[in-house]
């Protein structure tokens, strides 16, 4: 099924369209940035992600890397027609794109047309960078800022080697997962970290955002906890990008 799905994105066949979900400040309520999404249409007619086909690896690295290529090129080119005047704007990558011998090339075009500065974009390295050499991944960060993007390290909490990851690669912002903020007010080992954490992003000077916020309680929790920025379901689902 999923290896249908590929190819009939591949084929052209379902339309990408990017969604937009805010990222808030938990002082004082504002929109501080935005995660832009890819979704595509299934045959019952729902919006859905790809994110399960990206990390299927029963299907061909190479289709999956083409999905992510053509998920970025929607991306941007949403990018290059809205101008968002006042976010930064947070992109999702897969680590295994990296590699990929087109990647970098189709990049700089993207860059080269963006509406906006590059350093309002933030490019997301997910957890999958598990997988990857450390020192690569510290080469890709580097490429990254020197075109002028900046990078998050995305899923921070989500498996065992997210800390040495965040250490090695010195990213401008991390994204902590929503395994540790799911039901925070009732685990106060997880309220803690999400504090420590807080106190280490303001020494660094790091940005620090806590994903998957889905109640009041979690919100009020992570709100004492320090943590700057928020992102979640309590603050609205993810919108089209009106072009």
């Amino acid at each position: 099924m999923n290896e249908d799905i590929l190819h009939s994105i591949l084929g052209g066949r379902r339309q990408a369209v990017t969604y937009a979900h805010p990222i808030v400040g938990l002082k004082d309520g504002a929109t501080k940035a935005q995660e832009m999404l890819t979704r595509f249409e299934a045959e019952d007619g729902r919006m859905v992600t790809v994110g399960n086909l990206l990390e299927d690896r029963t299907l061909d690295a190479e289709d999956r890397v083409q999905l992510d290529l053509l998920c970025l090129g929607a991306v941007f080119d949403a990018l290059a027609r809205h101008p968002i005047t006042e976010h930064l704007v947070f992109v999702n990558l897969n680590p295994m794109t990296l590699d990929h011998p087109g990647f970098w090339q189709r990049l700089q075009s993207w860059v080269w047309n963006l509406s906006i500065p590059p350093h309002r974009v933030v490019i997301e390295i997910t957890e999958a960078c598990v997988m990857h050499d450390l020192d690569r991944m510290e080469g890709f960060a580097r490429r990254l800022r020197d075109i002028g993007l900046r990078v998050a390290v995305d899923d921070l909490g989500s498996g065992v080697a997210s800390l040495s990851h965040m250490a090695r690669l010195a990213p401008d912002f991390f994204k902590v997962d929503r395994a540790l903020v799911h039901e925070v007010h009732r685990r106060p080992y997880q309220a803690a970290l999400l504090n420590a954490l807080a106190l280490f992003a303001e020494r660094m000077r790091v940005g620090y955002i806590v994903e998957g916020i889905e109640t009041l309680e979690e919100l009020q929790a992570v709100i004492d906890a320090d943590v700057p920025w928020g992102q979640g379901f309590i603050f609205g689902q993810p919108e089209p990008l009106s072009l």
